[in-house]
């Protein structure tokens, strides 16, 4: 596994970065105070997380006026695609040779 992916399973492990992460998926760019609704937690702590999906990047941020605005990085998951693309395959030729060896032992 790759630093790159390293950093993002890692990012995406905590529940709330996960939905800090969907909710900017879904609605797109917004400040903290937007974000603060879903979260769940307090202004310090989706700051926090914020922080840590910035430096995964899976979130960048822009400055306008005295608003900072968050929008979702979606290529940033391109490591775990490929990663899950890979375990698919590999567990695909696992099925296969299954299956292969049960049909010789149902003859």
């Amino acid at each position: 596994m790759s630093y790159g992916q390293d950093v993002v399973f890692r990012a995406l492990a905590d529940p709330t970065r996960r939905g800090i992460f969907e909710h900017l998926c879904r609605k797109g760019d917004t400040t903290v105070v937007g974000l603060l609704a879903g979260a769940g937690v307090s202004q310090p702590v989706v700051s926090k997380h914020l922080k840590v999906l910035k430096g995964a990047g899976l979130v960048r941020d822009r400055h306008e006026g005295r608003y900072t605005y968050y929008t979702a990085q979606r290529d940033a998951l391109a490591p775990l695609i490929d990663w899950t693309n890979q375990m698919t395959g590999f567990w695909q030729d696992r099925f296969d040779d299954l299956e292969d060896l049960l049909k010789r032992m149902d003859q």
